[in-house]
C-alpha cells in the first residue's frame, strides 16, 4: 500500500512533529549545497598543482558554482508549480549526488569545472525549498521559529566548510571535497520521499521562461568573470571593458524579456509590494555580509596576522556555535517583534563587528578576533529569520514559491558580487612583497561595514 503523503496523511502518521521532520529534510539539502560552495576553496591549491593550471582557470571552480546557483534559483518556482516540493527536491538531490561523484573522478580541469557548474545548478534549485516549505506548512505565528531552526543549516555550513575541507584535503585528497556531500544528499532523498507533502493543488501548466534563464545566467557569469579579471587589470583593459559592456547589454535584454514575457522568470507583480522590495535589498546586504566575511576573515588572519590554516578555521568555530544558539532565539522573536527592528539590530551588530576588524592590528590576541567574529554572526543570526517573515508574511500562498526563490536569489547575488568586490578591494590595496598589507584588509572591512549599514535605510522602510 502506498504511503499517504498529503498533509493530512503525514499528520496522521507522525503527528505535529512531521513539520519538523520536513524542515530537517530541506535543511540537509541546504547544508550540502552551502558546504559545497565554501569547502572547495581550501582545495584550490592542490587542484592547481595536480592539473598544472593557473589562477585564471581555477577560479571558475568557485565562480562557475556561484553563477549557476544564483541563476537556477529563479527556476525553482516553475518546478514547484509543476512538480511540487517533494519531487523537485528529491530529483535535485539525486542529480547533485551523481554530479558530485562524477566531479570527484574528474580527469581534466574542464570536467571538474563542468561538475562544479552542475553542482551549482542543482544547489540553486534546492536552496529556496526550505523557505517555501516553512511558509506553506507552518502557521503564521510559528514561521519565525521554524526559519530560525532551518536557518542554522544556512549559516553554520559556511563556518564549518573550511574546517571540513582542510581536514579532507590534508588527510585524504582534494577529490573527497567533491565526494563529501553525496552521503548527505542521498539521505535527503530518502527523507524527502517520506516526510515532504504532496502539493494540495497545482496551477494550470505554463511555459518555462528558458530565454530569461539563459540571459540571466550569461549576465551573471560574464559579470563575475569581469570582476575576477579586474584583479589583473594591466594590459586587459579593453577586454574587461568589452565584457562589462556585453554584461550590461545582456542585463537590459533580460529586463526587457521579463517585462514582456507572459510567464516571466521573475514575478514582476511581487516588486509592487514595497515591503518585499525592501526585504530583498536587505537580503542582498545579508548575502554580502555572510559570504564576504566568510571569505575575508580567514584570508585576513592568515595573510596579515600570521595565523595557520587550522587556526583560521578554528577562529570561525566559536562564531558558528554562538550562531546556532542565536538563530532559534531570533526566530522566536521574529514571530513576536517588528521584523524591521530585528533586522536593523542585526545590521548594527554586523557593522560593529566589521569596524572592529577594520581597526585591528597585528598585536590583537586570538580571543578578541574570535569575539569580533561572534558579534558579526549574532548580527547575521538576527537578520535572516526577520527578513524572511517581513518579506513573505504579507503575500498570498500562491505567491510563496516565486517569492522564496526571488529572495534567495537576491541574497545569493549579494554574496556572489560581495566576495568579488571584497577581493578587488584587497587586490587594489597596498601590497608588500607581493602580499596585501593589513591596510588593504582594513579598507575591505570598512567597505563591508558601509555596504551593510546603508542597507538599514530600505529595511527601516519595511512595514512593522
Amino acid at each position: 500500500m502506498l504511503a499517504d503523503n498529503t498533509v493530512d496523511g503525514l499528520r496522521a502518521r507522525y503527528g505535529d512533529r512531521w513539520r519538523w521532520l520536513a524542515v530537517c529534510t530541506v535543511m540537509l539539502g541546504t547544508m550540502a549545497t552551502v558546504l559545497s560552495a565554501t569547502v572547495v576553496n581550501v582545495a584550490l591549491h592542490d587542484i592547481m598543482l595536480e592539473f598544472g593550471i593557473r589562477q585564471g582557470q581555477v577560479h571558475w571552480l568557485a565562480t562557475g558554482f556561484i553563477a549557476a546557483m544564483t541563476t537556477t534559483m529563479l527556476a525553482s518556482s516553475w518546478l514547484l508549480d509543476h512538480f511540487g516540493v517533494r519531487k523537485t527536491l528529491a530529483g535535485a538531490m539525486v542529480l547533485f549526488t551523481l554530479i558530485s561523484i562524477a566531479g570527484g573522478f574528474a580527469g581534466t580541469p574542464e570536467q571538474l569545472i563542468a561538475a562544479r557548474v552542475g553542482q551549482g545548478a542543482m544547489a540553486g534549485l534546492m536552496q529556496p525549498m526550505g523557505m517555501y516549505l516553512v511558509f506553506r506548512i507552518f502557521p503564521r505565528e510559528r514561521r519565525g521559529q521554524a526559519m530560525g531552526i532551518y536557518g542554522m543549516g544556512v549559516i553554520l555550513a559556511p563556518a564549518l566548510g573550511p574546517v571540513l575541507g582542510g581536514f579532507l584535503v590534508d588527510q585524504l585528497s582534494w577529490r573527497y571535497v567533491m565526494f563529501a556531500p553525496a552521503p548527505v544528499t542521498m539521505l535527503g532523498v530518502f527523507m524527502a520521499w517520506r516526510f515532504l507533502p504532496l502539493p494540495p493543488s497545482r496551477p494550470e501548466p505554463y511555459r518555462f521562461d528558458l530565454s530569461g534563464l539563459l540571459l540571466l545566467g550569461a549576465t551573471i557569469g560574464l559579470a563575475l568573470d569581469t570582476l575576477n579579471r579586474m584583479q589583473e587589470l594591466a594590459g586587459a583593459e579593453w577586454r574587461i571593458g568589452l565584457q562589462a559592456l556585453l554584461a550590461a547589454i545582456l542585463l537590459v535584454l533580460f529586463v526587457v524579456r521579463e517585462r514582456t514575457a507572459r510567464h516571466p522568470l521573475v514575478n514582476i507583480a511581487l516588486l509592487r509590494n514595497p515591503a518585499f522590495v525592501y526585504a530583498n535589498l536587505g537580503a542582498m546586504a545579508l548575502g554580502l555580509a555572510l559570504f564576504g566575511s566568510t571569505y575575508l576573515v580567514p584570508l585576513f588572519v592568515q595573510t596579515s596576522l600570521g595565523f595557520s590554516a587550522t587556526e583560521a578555521g578554528l577562529l570561525m568555530l566559536p562564531a558558528g556555535i554562538v550562531l546556532g544558539i542565536t538563530f532559534p532565539l531570533a526566530g522566536r522573536l521574529a514571530d513576536r517583534q517588528s521584523a524591521r527592528k530585528l533586522v536593523v539590530f542585526g545590521i548594527a551588530m554586523f557593522a560593529l563587528s566589521a569596524m572592529l576588524f577594520a581597526v585591528s592590528d597585528v598585536t590583537l590576541a586570538f580571543g578578541w578576533l574570535a569575539l569580533w567574529t561572534i558579534l558579526g554572526r549574532i548580527g547575521i543570526g538576527f537578520m535572516l529569520p526577520a527578513l524572511s517573515t517581513g518579506a513573505l508574511n504579507p503575500l498570498q500562498p500562491e505567491q510563496l514559491g516565486a517569492a522564496s526563490s526571488t529572495i534567495n536569489f537576491t541574497r545569493q547575488l549579494g554574496g556572489a558580487f560581495g566576495v568579488n568586490i571584497v577581493a578587488l578591494t584587497v587586490e587594489f590595496g597596498p601590497h608588500s612583497d607581493g602580499l596585501p598589507t593589513i591596510d588593504a584588509f582594513h579598507s575591505a572591512w570598512w567597505l563591508v561595514a558601509v555596504f551593510v549599514a546603508v542597507a538599514a535605510v530600505p529595511v527601516w522602510r519595511m512595514r512593522a
